[in-house]
């Protein structure tokens, strides 16, 4: 059992990540934590696992969380067995083998004589069987390293697991075995990902966002049926809303034209009838100050409901604002844009592949490039964009505008602002207002226009990634996406989904993503091995 009961957090800068946060999860509940990026997700999995201290609040648990990182440079200086907190007992076990252990040594082992063998076992079921528990950790992958903190699940047999994004890095067949780890798993999970296979294994969906924390009790799918529910609701509301504003702005400029009238007939009348210069002086600051009320009201009026209208704005979801499109490819649809023959790339003199490679891709194809980790998925988009020449076999290419965009969107020039890099991609010389309007349709409002793009999220770097196509001269033939969902939430994912979804060009997506292939229309597969 996990509580969190009115949690804060403020940066070391001081400056507020969240506040009011209050969770229970139960002592076999699964429950996923969504947001977005920023809002505080992983901060709240370190708060839970003691990497760092609220700043007020309190979190109680029956029993000690065991937690599964997103991201490991700290561990980098640490052995195998530092990462799963067995060296201790790891060393007091081989000082006892050795002939050489001491008193404290058999206390620290305290009868656990299977650790190193359970230990081995746990990592042998995660393809790590060439790993021992001595190996560095800076000298694993990243899929290798969070196979490592998953067999610690084995190892150590947690009643509560917390989980950062535990299949980002992991191929086809690790991602399986992590979803039966998770559907077999008979305690308390707390996980944050944004991969949907993962997320609809959970039977609760926690939402972080400013206003707190809001629970559905089902999984992700479940929650998205909901929010599209509470989306609709908000559109209608949106729309009152808006009709409401329009027929008060309508009322209050009526009034005051009515208001204007009886004033100007009042006085005419006044003047006729002979009132003395001081009692019209009196009766027209009378009016004035009926004039003024009628505008205080109304404006009171017409203040509060653009307040309601702002808030209720704020709320929409990203894709009911964001307004992504490229313009038409011009390589003509099922004109052959690669073609190989016996294609293959030697490392060391040693093939890549175990069989040469033979196939063929026309002009407008979705296809996804598959395989395990290290089967040579990069090294076949490297021999794509020319970028290597290969040591077998013939590859033909006819692409003239091929864009690569991976992981970390590293076409990005984090030296520039916002604005700065979508001038680099303005080859046509569009004018400056044009090209912040672009930039408004991607959700970059005036104020992140001077944003230091070193500063941008997976998802804002994500957007402005596909910002900056849609400046291009022309859109490009080819997109070669690699690992693209990987450090977006689910928002910024959806986004990317819509904007390749109207793309007629040639796709190429490396992904273990099954959702994300699946909602862009991935059509076939080259395979890898």
């Amino acid at each position: 059992m996990l509580i969190l009961q009115d949690i804060a957090y403020a940066h070391p800068n001081k400056e507020l990540l969240f506040n009011h946060i209050n969770l229970f999860v139960g002592p076999s509940q699964k429950l996923s934590l969504i947001g977005a990026n920023g809002a505080g997700k992983s901060t709240i999995l370190k708060l839970i696992a003691g990497a760092l201290t609220p700043t007020s609040g309190q979190i109680r648990y029956d029993a000690l969380p065991y937690y599964v990182p997103q991201h490991f440079g700290q561990y980098d200086s640490l052995t195998v067995a530092d990462a799963l907190n067995v060296a201790r007992k790891y060393a007091a076990l081989q000082s006892i083998l050795k002939g050489t252990g001491t008193e404290p040594d058999f206390t620290t082992l305290d009868d656990d004589w299977t650790i190193e063998e359970r230990c081995q076992q746990a990592l042998e079921e995660w393809k790590l069987g060439n790993i021992s528990l001595s190996h560095q950790m800076s000298n694993l992958s990243g899929g290798q390293k969070t196979k490592v903190f998953l067999a610690g699940i084995t190892i150590h047999r947690p009643e509560l697991i917390l989980m950062d994004e535990p299949s980002n890095h992991l191929d086809e067949p690790s991602r399986t075995k992590l979803y039966e780890l998770i559907e077999g798993f008979k305690h308390a999970a707390l996980m944050v990902s944004h991969d949907r296979a993962l997320l609809d294994l959970t039977n609760s969906t926690a939402e972080l966002t400013r206003k707190g924390i809001t629970l559905y009790g089902g999984n992700y799918s479940f929650f998205a049926e909901q929010k599209q529910v509470e989306q609709a609701a908000l559109a209608q509301d949106i729309h009152s809303q808006e009709r409401a504003l329009k027929q008060a702005k309508t009322q209050a400029r009526e009034a005051m034209e009515r208001q204007q009238k009886r004033d100007a007939r009042g006085r005419g009348q006044q003047e006729k009838s002979g009132v003395a210069r001081i009692m019209l002086k009196t009766l027209k600051d009378q009016a004035e100050q009926s004039t003024a009320r009628t505008q205080s009201a109304h404006a009171e009026k017409t203040n509060q409901i653009s307040q309601n209208l702002r808030e209720l704005r704020d709320n929409r979801d990203a894709m009911d604002q964001l307004q992504i499109r490229f313009d038409a490819v011009k390589l003509p649809a099922g004109k052959v844009v690669f073609e190989a023959e016996a294609l293959n790339f030697a490392y060391d003199n040693n093939n890549l592949w175990h069989e040469n490679l033979h196939f063929k891709i026309n002009g407008g194809e979705r296809i996804a490039i598959k395989g395990a980790n290290g089967s040579g998925k990069t090294t076949l988009v490297q021999l794509m964009l020319g970028k290597i020449n290969p040591t077998a076999g013939i590859l033909k290419r006819a692409v003239n505008l091929p864009v690569y965009i991976d992981q970390d969107y590293a076409m990005i020039d984090e030296r520039l602002t916002v604005y700065e890099q979508a001038q680099q991609h303005n080859q046509t010389g569009l004018e400056e207002h044009t090209v912040r309007t672009r930039l408004h349709q991607c959700l970059f409002d005036h104020e992140a226009w001077d944003k230091p793009c070193s500063a941008l999220s997976g998802g804002e770097r994500m957007r402005l990634a596909l910002c900056c196509l849609t400046l291009e001269q022309q859109a490009p033939d080819l997109i070669i996406l690699d690992e693209p969902t990987n450090n977006l939430d689910m928002a910024a994912t959806a986004i990317l989904t819509a904007a390749i979804t109207n793309y007629d060009g040639t796709l190429l997506v490396i992904s273990h993503d099954r959702h994300f292939l699946e909602e862009i229309s991935i059509k076939r597969e080259i395979t890898l091995g």
